[in-house]
């Protein structure tokens, strides 16, 4: 709402105005309705990153319900409903449609050729098929990038820090994830120029888990990393039980994974990410094209790191690698 309507609407109720009837004139003034798809089954579901994306309009000015109207919806990494929903934002007279992951933004970019789309929390945009150029992403997407893939590397030499004689090491990645080669080839890499004897190891559901990680057991790994995914984010606590139950290290991206056993992470600030999101929107809002909006990357990570876990799996973490942490749960 504009501030002088907001003004006149305050001060007609001090003087005691009745609201205009329906029919009247005078109209309330439309809200402008922002869809958001989101990947897990609820706002739960998604950890910080949906308060901090509702954060992120609140610090403009954005109310839901009094100054913009969110939608959102919960695919619960559905394929189907990802299409659905996708499809229902799209119809229901939305200004901007905000993509939250890289499983969610091609669905969200195939609905649509006109609505702005702005995603959030991609690893590879380009290599997703979301736009053509980071600095000039031209057509109707545009967004912000938590670089993930290009960091599985550093997770990698963390670990070897942090765990005596590591040797073998796995990498869990979703395979039905578009960007899965990718990660697939960051990995081996790493793991050639470390010295380490690396494994890929792919699943789709969580019915998949028990079998990875009895498959891990069997071939001596020492360590886990997670591979930056939608699904591998909504099963989090189950990827992190097993991991300390087979004695793992497990290694992921984000505080939330942090939170639910890891034993430690290292990435961009995903709450931060969303938050950001919201800026984004409001420049769509005010007239920019999604084209002239450069795909943000992130310049600062974190690590973080989870004692309790390290004390579960019988590892102590050198001073050195504490005096660098961002954070530590103890």
């Amino acid at each position: 709402m504009r501030r002088r309507d907001l003004l006149c609407s305050v001060g007609g109720a001090a003087i005691g105005l009745s609201l205009p009837r329906a029919g009247s004139a005078q109209q309330p003034q439309r809200l402008p309705k922002i869809g958001v798809l989101w990947h897990a089954d609820s706002a739960e579901g998604e950890g910080a990153n949906y308060q901090g994306l509702v954060d992120g309009f609140r610090a403009l000015g954005y109310v839901d319900g009094k100054t913009i109207s969110l939608l959102h919806r919960f695919p619960n990494e559905d394929p189907e409903k990802f299409r659905s929903m996708a499809a229902e934002l799209v119809a229901s007279g939305i200004s901007v449609l905000i993509a939250i992951g890289a499983n969610a933004a091609p669905y969200a970019k195939s609905a649509t050729k006109a609505i702005p789309v702005v995603f959030a929390l991609v690893s590879d945009p380009i290599g997703s098929n979301l736009v053509e150029s980071l600095a000039r992403p031209e057509a109707n997407v545009t967004g912000l990038s938590n670089s993930a893939r290009d960091i599985i590397g550093k997770r990698l030499e963390l670990l070897k820090e942090m765990i005596p004689g590591l040797s073998r090491v796995a990498l869990l990645v979703n395979s039905t994830a578009k960007v899965a080669v990718g990660y697939d080839e960051t990995f081996q890499k790493s793991t050639m120029a470390l010295g380490l004897a690396g494994r890929v190891l792919g699943w789709r559901s969580p019915d998949e888990l028990v079998p990875v990680f009895n498959a891990m057991k069997t071939d001596h790994m020492q360590a886990i990393v997670i591979a930056p995914d939608g699904l591998g984010f909504t099963h989090r606590d189950t990827i992190a039980k097993l991991a300390v139950a087979h004695q793992l290290g497990l290694s992921g991206w984000s505080r939330d994974i942090l939170k639910s056993g890891a034993l430690m992470t290292y990435g961009a600030d995903q709450q931060a990410i969303c938050f950001r999101t919201a800026v984004f929107v409001d420049k769509l809002l005010k007239g920019a094209k999604p084209g002239d909006l450069p795909v943000e990357q992130p310049t600062k990570f974190e690590l973080l790191i989870n004692l309790r876990t390290a004390k579960a799996i019988g590892l102590t973490i050198p001073p050195a690698i504490l005096t660098r942490a961002d954070d530590v749960i103890e």
